[in-house]
C-alpha cells in the first residue's frame, strides 16, 4: 500500500511551505538542492521539515494539503505544534477579526 505525506516546511526567510508526496526523503532533498527554479522554495533555502503526516488514500492526502495551504499561519502553526484542539479557536477568531462584519462563507484566506 502505497503512503503518501502532507508535509510543512519552514523555509530560510522563515515562511511555510505545504506539499504532498509519496517519497518525503526525496522531496525533502529535492526542495534544499534547488531542483526546480519556479518552485516557492528554490531562493528560500535551506528548508526544514517541521510536519509530516501519511495518508494511505491519494484523495485524502489531496484535500488534507488543500485545505493546509488555505490556513493562517496561526493554523499552521497550531499543527506543527501538535495543538490541533486549538484550530476551532483559530478558525472562529480569523472569521471574527479579519472579515469585519462579512460572513464567514465571504471570507478570502491566506498563508
Amino acid at each position: 500500500m502505497k503512503t503518501y505525506h502532507v508535509y510543512i516546511v519552514e523555509c530560510a526567510d522563515s515562511s511555510y511551505y505545504t506539499g504532498i508526496t509519496n517519497d518525503l526523503d526525496r522531496r525533502l532533498d529535492e526542495h534544499n538542492n534547488g531542483i526546480d527554479v519556479k518552485s516557492y522554495t528554490y531562493k528560500r533555502i535551506p528548508v526544514k521539515l517541521v510536519f509530516s503526516t501519511e495518508f494511505h488514500d491519494v484523495n485524502q492526502a489531496i484535500a488534507f494539503e488543500k485545505q493546509v495551504k488555505g490556513w493562517s499561519r496561526k493554523k499552521k502553526e497550531a499543527i506543527i505544534n501538535d495543538e490541533w484542539e486549538k484550530l476551532p479557536e483559530l478558525s472562529q477568531n480569523r472569521c471574527h477579526s479579519n472579515n469585519k462584519g462579512r460572513s464567514a462563507d465571504s471570507s478570502t484566506s491566506s498563508e
